[in-house]
């Protein structure tokens, strides 16, 4: 019998292939609910970690508008419902952390709801990198009576955003907005636009330094103008002072420069006959 044997090359390939196999396996990605250290009863923060270190956080209050369809009361005609519900701090997280993709997908009342947030990295201009949200997938069911009364017809959608660029931050940051960030999708009930509103968050998908903990802000432009028009009126206050300070300084530096100056006498015909 002819004796099997690989040479350096395939062996050198082999041992690639299983390392990246067995790197598959280590890679145990796994979701955290950690609502509860949050004070605010509307605020859900939840994590996805990858061999125990966190590769994605998002912390935030969401609100949902959805519309739905209802019999109206002659039986025949369809009105149009809105449901109105926000997103509970007891939900159920999975994920999936990568070097340019990772995703969120959260999930309550027995995947009856389900809402799919999808990061990506890109290069902007001047080779700048930065992250953005880059599709939101909303899942609801309108048979689920707790929010949906009388929905006619009852049954799974899925409400989906096109070409998003959202939230864009700077790589290596998280994005920190105290102002309501509304994104509209457009759902597979007759193309009804569902409305999903998020606010006092804070995201980061990419490259979290330390476990459990964003990276530096990155305040969003709503903050920023808000902050702004804050402190606008205490700037003005301030420099109205500093010119009043100044046009008082340099009247009491005229008085003194006047004062020690000689005073001639106005009438000089006094002289004239000396």
């Amino acid at each position: 019998m002819g004796r099997l044997g690989f040479s350096t090359t395939e062996s050198a390939r082999l041992l690639l292939l299983g390392v990246l196999v067995l790197s598959a396996v280590l890679a145990e990605q796994e979701g955290e609910n950690l609502s509860g250290l949050s004070t605010n009863p509307d605020k859900a923060i939840f994590a996805v970690r990858e061999n125990a270190t966190t590769c994605l956080m998002v912390e935030f209050a969401v609100k949902f508008l959805v519309p739905y369809d209802v019999l109206a009361l002659n039986g025949i005609d369809l009105i149009t419902e809105q449901a109105s519900f926000t997103l509970p701090r007891t939900a159920e997280i999975e994920g999936k952390c990568g070097l340019t993709e990772s995703e969120i997908h959260i999930s309550w009342k027995n995947n009856a709801y389900i809402l799919r947030i999808y990061f990506s990295k890109e290069f902007r201009d001047k080779g700048a990198e930065v992250w953005k949200i880059s599709r939101v997938q909303f899942v609801y069911d309108t048979s689920e009576t707790s929010h949906f009364i009388n929905a006619y017809n009852p049954g799974k959608h899925t409400a989906s955003t096109h070409r998003l660029s959202a939230l864009v931050t700077p790589a290596g940051r998280s994005y920190l907005c105290m102002a309501q960030q509304t994104i509209t999708l457009i759902s597979s009930d007759h193309q009804k636009g569902v409305t999903v509103s998020m606010y006092d968050i804070q995201i980061q998908p990419f490259d979290i330094a330390s476990d459990f903990m964003f990276s530096t802000p990155y305040k969003c432009i709503t903050d920023q103008r808000e902050h702004l028009e804050e402190i606008l009126p205490l700037i003005l206050g301030l420099l109205l002072g500093l010119i009043i300070v100044i046009i008082l300084a340099i009247y009491h530096f005229h008085l003194k420069l006047t004062a020690s100056q000689p005073q001639l006498p106005r009438d000089r015909s006094m002289y004239k006959n000396m």
